[in-house]
């Protein structure tokens, strides 16, 4: 019997034995011991200003707010006083908080721009369950500054979990890129910082005549506070709704909502790979439609869509043999994507959005327009997408139509049951196609464990074996212990060309123990102590292990927000041909096993002055490499932030030495929440690239606004291209 069918079948009777045994012994985590406030229908708006005391609006709706520790000392009472009062019309939910802070100011803010993070800053965020299902959400919150803080949430925020997945951007549950149209503002006082939120009700997503989840989490950075409304256990976020609180006494109906978000756009470009470069002017027109059948479903329709204002990938360097994942950071596809996702997040995406419109060669395809119909019907999410996009004739590129439909049915319990249909259509040659079919679901086991899966398909005109793959996934968290265990296969002939495969044709077994350990003594320096093991194995079909990879590790997590890591990997690496790491440098075929150290350590971020500090070190392929990397961020008051990184790998094998190296500095100045400029230059050793990034952002609502963006690439100490774009977009209500 193979090691992988073994070590899995363990791990998974294990579970089975936590998950039957597993009482609820925490009763106050029970849905009758979840707390529950009340909402005031109003008839006149309040004023925003995030002045509360002094609104007579707000003086007749009594507060509420006792908060729980969940750090540093867990299930003790808040330090500091939280006042919190919801109201709403026929359009808009009202809320406004008072952060009772007996030192103002200490007050800390990191970083002023909008959805900037917020866990580093003295910050209020709240989720609201829209449709009562304890699995989706919308997010909202802001610091002392009155920044505006979004996100969307599915699935309780709970994505693949995969140790070697350093890449953020993943959906994995949580959504930052969804931008919502809603006003806040605060004011600091001599009894610490207030703040009030308007958000249409056209803005969100509901169910007509439901209560909502709701809960609330402050940041109270002097001490390195996090509290909460509706207490949760250790290993949790505030993304856990199926442990919110209740929001009662709601009666709102559809608003009704539809937007024209129309754009504007110059760009000169040159192109210095050209015998004779010139400077090219390119006008561009387009937009998108929102419009809400419902209030739960949405349809979007997009024309000419364009993403000047993105942000450009971060380098990366390839150091094994697999493919390189670079995550998905256009807003039009980050809206709702969670509903979209299927599959191994990372490793086996079933659609990955960025093979509409994005070349294999990270150039930029044309998109000629599309739509896309989401959201909620009861409790069944439905989602589908067509988009097409046009020629590309110096690449071979023909046009193309993707479409998506996605169902998924949640059951009480945590549990779901979904399906989904993706397809590539030339629309210029006969017989080219792709398409992907597959059944997924989630099954809970109470509060603490879950079963989750999918089973896939892929078609296309060329006749291939095993056009298959599948995951099985077992979570449980609870009593500060995780222990997770899955198997994935992926057949010889699966090809997802709408998505992404981090390698083809393998079985993987993979398991992770995890324990929170929080000391008892109060006056510990320590915060938490998360020793834990996990592992990861890739073989073929014929048995040929071609990936081993076991982590043991210690996470030493301090009260003053200082973190040590430090571990051990044992790792195998199989090869049956010669593989060319670097140029002129090859591994030889033969099965390496090695040893590697690893130690991470990192200070409190939201200092003035912080670093991150990373390294392994060991053997690898025959010989040995030394993988460090280093940043440093600095931050003057509000206002400045940067982030100094560098990354250096070093490799001494049998076949050659090399070293392969990325230098990157972001920088950000915010004039105002909503004004700020932002920079980012990168130089990749391995193809000699320095590449420069640098965007103005005038912001309006839900990002839209005024974007100014120059990218300036050079290699080989010569010019390669450079762009300068100015693009203006803006929300229109033609329903009021």
């Amino acid at each position: 019997m193979n090691f992988q069918n073994v070590s899995f079948g363990i791990f998974f009777l294990l579970f089975v034995c936590l998950s039957v045994n597993s009482q609820d012994k925490n009763k106050e985590y029970s849905k009758e011991n979840r707390p529950t406030a009340s909402a005031v229908i109003i008839d006149v708006d309040p004023i925003i200003d995030g002045e509360v005391l002094e609104d007579p609006v707000w003086q007749n709706v009594i507060p509420f707010g006792d908060f729980t520790q969940l750090q540093p000392n867990f299930g003790f009472p808040a330090s500091e006083k939280t006042e919190i009062r919801i109201a709403y019309t026929k359009e808009t939910f009202f809320l406004s908080v008072i952060c009772y802070d007996s030192q103002p100011h200490k007050l800390v803010v990191s970083d002023p721009r909008r959805d900037a993070n917020l866990d580093n800053t003295d910050a209020f965020i709240f989720i609201i369950d829209t449709y009562k299902d304890g699995q989706n959400g919308f997010v909202f919150g802001t610091n002392s500054l009155g920044i505006e803080y979004d996100a969307q949430v599915d699935n309780e925020g709970q994505g693949n979990f995969n140790a070697n997945r350093q890449q953020g951007g993943t959906i994995g549950g949580f959504n930052l890129n969804w931008d919502a149209a809603f006003n806040v503002k605060t004011k600091v006082t001599n009894y610490g910082w207030s703040a009030e939120f308007a958000i249409p009700l056209r803005t969100i997503r509901f169910q007509a005549g439901k209560d909502w989840g709701i809960n609330f989490r402050r940041n109270i950075r002097k001490t390195n506070e996090i509290v909460y409304w509706a207490p949760i256990p250790i290993g949790f976020t505030i993304n856990r709704l199926s442990l919110a609180g209740t929001l009662t006494d709601l009666d709102l109906k559809s608003p009704g909502n539809l937007k024209l978000i129309p754009y504007v756009l110059g760009r000169l470009d040159k192109d210095y790979t050209e015998i004779d470069p010139e400077t090219e002017f390119t006008p561009e027109i387009g937009g998108d439609i929102k419009y809400s059948i419902t209030p739960s479903l949405t349809l979007d329709l997009t024309y000419n869509t364009d993403f000047a204002q993105v942000e450009v990938d971060d380098q990366q360097v390839n150091l094994d043999r697999f493919n390189l994942f670079f995550p998905e950071k256009r807003p039009f596809f980050l809206e709702n994507a969670g509903l979209f996702t299927v599959g191994s997040p990372g490793e086996v995406d079933l659609f990955f959005s960025r093979r509409i419109g994005i070349g294999d060669d990270g150039n930029i395809v044309p998109i000629i327009g599309g739509a896309r119909m989401s959201g909620k019907l009861n409790r069944t999410n439905v989602g589908i997408l067509s988009m097409f996009t046009d020629d590309v004739d110096e690449v071979g590129i023909q046009q193309n139509n993707f479409s998506v439909a996605r169902v998924n049915h949640e059951f009480k319990g945590r549990s779901a049951l979904g399906a989904v249909f993706i397809n590539r259509v030339g629309l210029e040659a006969k017989n080219d196609y792709n398409r992907t079919y597959a059944i997924d679901g989630k099954l809970g086991l109470g509060t603490k464990a879950r079963l989750s899966g999918f089973y896939a398909k892929t078609a296309g005109p060329n006749d291939t074996i095993n056009e298959h793959s599948f995951k099985f996934q077992a979570d449980y968290i609870w009593d500060n212990w995780e222990f997770q265990g899955a198997y994935t296969e992926v057949g010889q002939g699966f090809n997802p060309e709408v998505g992404f495969l981090l390698r083809s044709a393998f079985k993987k077994p993979e398991g992770r123990v995890l324990y929170h350990l929080r000391p008892k003594n109060e006056n510990s320096k320590i915060l938490e102590l998360r020793p834990h093991v996990a592992y990861r194995g890739y073989w073929d079909f014929n048995g040929f292990q071609e990936t081993g990879f076991l982590h043991i590790d210690n996470h030493f997590e301090y009260k003053t927000g200082m973190e040590f890591h430090t571990g051990i990997n044992f790792t195998t690496e199989g090869l049956l041909v010669p593989f060319e790491i670097d140029e002129g440098v090859f591994v030889e075929p033969g099965t390496y096993k090695h040893a590697e150290g690893q130690l991470v350590f990192f200070t409190n971020a939201s200092k003035p002055i912080s670093i991150n500090l990373r390294s392994v070190f060991g053997g690898s392929f025959g010989g040995h490499r030394y993988l460090n990397s280093a940043t440093l961020s600095l931050r003057k008051g509000e206002k400045f932030n940067t982030d100094i990184g560098y990354q250096y790998n070093y490799f001494d094998l049998p076949g050659g030495n090399f070293t392969k190296n990325i230098f990157s500095t972001r920088l950000s100045y915010s004039f105002k929440p909503n004004v700020f400029v932002q920079g980012l230059v990168q130089n990749n050793t391995v193809n000699n690239l320095w590449a420069v990034n640098l965007r103005f952002s005038w912001l309006q609502r839900a990002n839209t606004g005024l974007f100014v963006v120059y990218n300036y690439n050079l290699q080989e100490n010569d010019p390669l291209n450079h762009s300068f774009i100015v693009k203006y977009t803006r929300i229109f209500d033609l329903v009021k």
